[in-house]
């Protein structure tokens, strides 16, 4: 399948989206590019990779159930009625079936946006740390920090927002998704072993 243009894809997802998210979408997409420039990764990977992260955002959770089914991709018991979970995934299969973006590194960066994953791609940290501190941002706690940290150590600002995350999660009595944890746990054992050595 042919790839969608950037023009067309932000023509259509600005069809597709609520403009809140349309807005956010852009933003992503340019501290992508920028974080891509800072750490030397594909520009236009990571842009595209930026505007499609939340392309199934929008739709029904059983229409994303029903992509996640038919692409075969397992979902769990805490993604399966979660739309803030589950569109990451969703999302991936669009990228590849409704967009042209087949790419298993970007599309790893779309599916994994949300709660991270152990062993991430410098493409995959650039679109979860640009997801959470794209200009539109402004409730999270250390922001100020976290977006400094993103551009001289990505590693770090990972860590912190993983940490952070998790604080925020189990304090409202929300439901944390067992990869994000894991996700932690990897990254700060690396940390560690880093810091043991250096």
């Amino acid at each position: 399948m042919k790839k969608v243009s950037k023009i067309d894809l932000i023509k259509i997802l600005e069809q597709e989206l609520n403009y809140k998210r349309f807005v956010h979408t852009l933003s992503v997409a340019g501290t992508a590019a920028s974080l891509a420039m800072c750490y030397g990764a594909d520009l236009e990977k990571a842009e595209m990779a930026g505007l499609l992260h939340d392309c199934a955002k929008c739709i029904d959770v059983r229409k994303m159930q029903r992509l996640c089914e038919k692409a075969g991709l397992e979902v769990s018991p805490y993604e399966r009625n979660s739309s803030s979970l589950l569109h990451s995934k969703a999302g991936s299969v669009l990228a590849a079936e409704k967009y042209g973006y087949d790419d298993p590194d970007m599309l790893n960066a779309i599916r994994y946006h949300t709660t991270g994953r152990p062993g991430m791609s410098l493409l995959e940290k650039i679109i979860f740390v640009s997801d959470y501190i794209e200009p539109g941002r402004y409730s999270a706690k250390n922001l100020p920090l976290i977006r400094k940290m993103a551009f001289s150590d990505i590693d770090e600002a990972l860590l912190k927002i993983l940490y952070d995350t998790l604080i925020y999660l189990n304090s409202t009595g929300n439901t944390v998704d067992p990869m994000t944890q894991k996700t932690y746990e990897y990254y700060k054992r690396l940390d560690e072993e880093k810091n043991i050595y250096d």
